[in-house]
């Protein structure tokens, strides 16, 4: 017989309080307050394989099954005004692929969500495919129960474009003024949190996906970048609200959430995750865990390094590969 699921709660002082709850997503969902969560931020499952998912394979039909039984049972946690953030990336079957955003978007709007953003994630890292271009990048699916909902722009603005640019004389009493926000501007739906000269283009939300070499990086496969999380905590919840995430593994979302006033409620099957997970929240609390701060650009190798250098092979390879000159018809200068 299996052991009884366990919960375990981690608090600390001035920053949020992270609760988290071991067992079936479905059962765990169940006891949660009703119309206690405003906010929903979560990565589920893939349905690809990972150690994580082994014991339960599922065809690609009865994943979308399994994940709408989720969703719904997750609604009687939900305020009124929530918004729920799902972020998903693509199933591969027999080398066709099938992008996950299509069926959810179906999903939560049958439920009653209201989609308000597709926000594009790029990341740099991933696999090397062969027979396709590479995957580099997932969405973000970001729903509203109602059109009241909470939405802070000002935390996540990004630096304007043209900052001096001015009202034309046709503008009236604004004519002459400066036209942008000095706080900044709006991040759009393709964000990339990076330095000065990489907003120079229509930014995309460029955050390093959670390889071995990442501040963040634990032992979950498919882990969570906090930076992603933290953006949607700044711009779709208050301080004091509580942040769901029904498949919480390493605990990034509840890290976001305490980071900044919010209070967290994590769960997952897997206890080996959460353990992770409370560490890291303790870890927070005493200032210890290594993250990758809030809108560091994503770093771009300098051209004197040596990984970014074109290597002596390949310049050989290319020597040897050039025809040489010849005259002839096609030869003559």
């Amino acid at each position: 017989m299996s052991a009884p699921p366990k919960e375990s709660v981690t608090a600390a002082e001035e920053i949020g309080e992270a609760r988290f709850l071991a067992g079936d997503v479905l059962e765990r969902l169940q006891c949660l307050s009703p119309a206690s969560c405003t906010l929903v931020i979560s990565s589920p499952p893939y349905n690809i394989g990972k150690p994580y998912e082994r014991t339960d394979e599922r065809t690609y039909g009865e994943y979308l099954a399994w994940q709408r039984q989720v969703i719904e049972t997750m609604l009687p946690a939900l305020t009124e005004n929530a918004s729920v953030c799902w972020q998903v990336g693509t199933y591969i079957s027999d080398g066709e692929l099938f992008p996950l955003d299509v069926p959810f978007i179906e999903i939560f709007r049958s439920l009653g969500f209201r989609l308000r953003n597709r926000i594009i994630w790029r990341y740099n890292f991933g696999y090397n495919a062969d027979k396709r271009f590479s995957g580099r990048y997932e969405t973000v699916l970001w729903f509203s129960r109602t059109d009241t909902y909470t939405f802070n722009l000002d935390p996540v603005r990004i630096p304007q474009l043209y900052p001096g640019k001015r009202h034309s004389s046709s503008k009236g009493k604004k004519a002459g003024k400066p036209s942008g926000n000095p706080l900044g501007k709006n991040p759009s739906d393709y964000w990339e949190f990076s330095a000065v000269e990489d907003f120079q283009n229509n930014p995309v939300w460029d955050v390093p996906n959670v390889k071995a070499n990442h501040p963040e990086h634990t032992e979950h496969p498919c882990q969570f970048p906090v930076e992603l999380a933290e953006r949607c905590v700044l711009a779709l919840s208050k301080a004091g609200e509580t942040v769901l995430d029904p498949f919480i593994g390493t605990g990034a979302t509840a890290i976001a959430a305490v980071k900044h006033g919010r209070h967290a409620v994590g769960i997952d099957r897997y206890q080996p995750y959460l353990a992770i997970a409370e560490e890291r929240i303790a870890q927070y609390a005493k200032g210890d865990l290594p993250l990758r701060p809030l809108g560091k650009p994503v770093r771009r190798p300098r051209s004197t390094e040596r990984v970014a250098q074109v290597p002596l092979e390949w310049r050989q390879d290319e020597a040897e590969s050039e025809p040489a000159s010849a005259g002839g018809e096609h030869g003559e200068s």
